[in-house]
């Protein structure tokens, strides 16, 4: 049986992480029997989460473990694609991945309110003494990361209108269809699945969450693939969470 190891539920979410997210959802795309278990960055082969065992094998970074679940199962996660549509979905993920993600980061991780309501809990179990120095270590890591992604060199509303442009073009691509691609879900689906519900947690209040909110397929989109793929969990739909 594969194992996964994330982070676990919390924010508002089933999985805190949107790279651990966009895994778990392509282990159900691809209709895999896994196990969850929760872990640390450290323990990763890569030192980030997520990665995964199968069998004897470990396999780090949501990318190449979707190239393991492919080339190991022969599950084609873009088979109902044709070629310049795979090429257009590989597109938008990297837009996702190197330019959405880095917003997500800057309201969860930068904005000193949301990181004390949020990532600074990932080190209450750490002894007293250390704790603290841990939560300054990993936030300045976390911050510098952000810098050098070059989105952190704007002023906020900058950064903003940037993440903005990227989500429009999400918008547009998606439009009334109920997957990014067309009408089944793609490997692009989770990624854009991981951030969107990363950025709509009603536990996070930022200015990146309310003008997302905006796109109303996008958040349709975002309720639309929790109640698919996690439907027990208690996911407030944005228009419940007003």
């Amino acid at each position: 049986m594969i194992i996964l190891y994330g982070f676990g539920q919390g924010f508002g979410l089933p999985e805190k992480s949107p790279f651990v997210t966009k895994t778990e959802v392509q282990l159900k795309m691809a209709g895999l029997t896994y196990r969850k278990e929760k872990a640390v960055p450290p323990a990763s082969p890569k030192g980030q989460l997520p990665y995964i065992v199968d069998d004897a094998e470990r396999i780090a970074d949501s990318t190449f473990i979707r190239a393991h679940i492919e080339g190991k199962y022969g599950f084609d996660f873009d088979a109902p694609l044709n070629l310049q549509q795979r090429a257009q979905a590989w597109a938008f993920e990297r837009m996702i991945e190197h330019h959405v993600y880095w917003a997500l980061v800057g309201a969860r991780w930068v904005d000193p309110e949301n990181f004390a309501k949020g990532p600074a809990h990932f080190f209450d179990a750490a002894p007293e003494h250390l704790r603290e120095k841990l939560r300054e270590d990993a936030q300045f890591r976390v911050a510098e990361n952000y810098l050098i992604s070059g989105l952190g060199r704007h002023a906020p509303e900058e950064g903003i209108d940037l993440a903005l442009r990227s989500l429009f073009a999400l918008s547009v691509q998606l439009g009334d269809k109920p997957y990014l691609m067309g009408d089944t879900p793609c490997g692009t689906d989770a990624t854009a699945f991981g951030a969107l519900s990363g950025i709509l947690t009603p536990f996070f209040v930022s200015t990146l969450r309310e003008e997302t909110e905006k796109f109303r397929n996008l958040t349709a989109y975002v309720d639309r693939m929790m109640l698919q793929y996690y439907p027990d969990f208690a996911w407030i739909p944005l228009r419940e969470a007003a």
